[in-house]
């Protein structure tokens, strides 16, 4: 019987149902973390140092350092440039503010040079005017000495197309009465091809003088129109009591 048993049981063990027991022992989960971070820390130390080995092994390495000098040597020379460049433009600069200086200030010399040219121009025209006014008060002889007379007409065309005008009246007697009356100008050419006349916007201008007197203005001449010559008459009331002709 106990040969039977016995060899039940050596069956009931080596089978795959038989139940089985093992012995570990405990440690604590932040040891097992802390030996799995070592392997894992260990394993990428490793890695690091294959790939640096084997980058030493190509020569890869050595070229990006050469690379990374060249770099750094091609940067420092064109600062360099860019420092010369940069200087270089601040002198042009400061030439091409000093040459603006000088041309505003010789601009300005010019234009009042300019200026100061044409108000000389101007009084030296003025003084032509009143040389010749003068000289058409000189008394002149015979029966027009004592009479009531137009000395001067002038007329002058203007880069506008207007004309201007400048009447003298003298009276050649000493000391003589004032005289009130008035003047009227009469220009005489042609439009479009057609005989013209043309007065004054007012008709007549009044004039009260004794010894001397001097009008002048300004005409419009019409679209079309060419004046050829103007008359001046002196009038007292309905009365020509003097009159002159220019042609221009």
């Amino acid at each position: 019987m106990r040969p039977i048993m016995k060899l039940r049981l050596l069956l009931r063990q080596l089978t795959v149902s038989a139940p089985r027991m093992a012995v570990r022992s405990a440690l604590p989960w932040p040891l097992r973390w802390a030996g799995l971070a070592l392997v894992a820390g260990f394993c990428a130390a490793i890695a690091l140092w294959s790939f640096e080995f084997g980058k030493e092994i190509a020569g890869l390495d050595h070229g990006n350092k050469e690379q990374l000098q060249q770099a750094r040597t091609e940067n420092a020379t064109l600062q360099a440039q860019l420092h010369v460049l940069a200087a270089e433009r601040n002198k042009a600069q400061s030439i091409a503010n000093t040459a603006d200086t000088r041309l505003t200030a010789e601009k300005a010399a010019q234009e009042k040079l300019v200026e100061v040219n044409r108000s000389l121009q101007a009084e030296n025209q003025q003084l032509r005017d009143d040389l010749g006014f003068f000289e058409q008060l000189l008394p002149s002889s015979g029966t027009e000495a004592s009479a009531l007379t137009i000395r001067g007409l002038q007329v002058a065309r203007l880069p506008s197309g207007e004309l201007q005008w400048q009447v003298l009246v003298i009276q050649g007697t000493k000391n003589p009465q004032e005289w009130d009356g008035q003047i009227e100008l009469v220009f005489a050419g042609t439009l479009a091809g057609k005989a013209w006349a043309g007065r004054l916007p007012a008709g007549t201008v009044p004039i009260k003088m004794k010894q001397y007197g001097r009008l002048q203005g300004l005409f419009a001449v019409p679209a079309q129109t060419v004046v050829k010559s103007v008359t001046a008459r002196l009038l007292q009331g309905a009365t020509v009591r003097a009159q002159r002709t220019v042609k221009i």
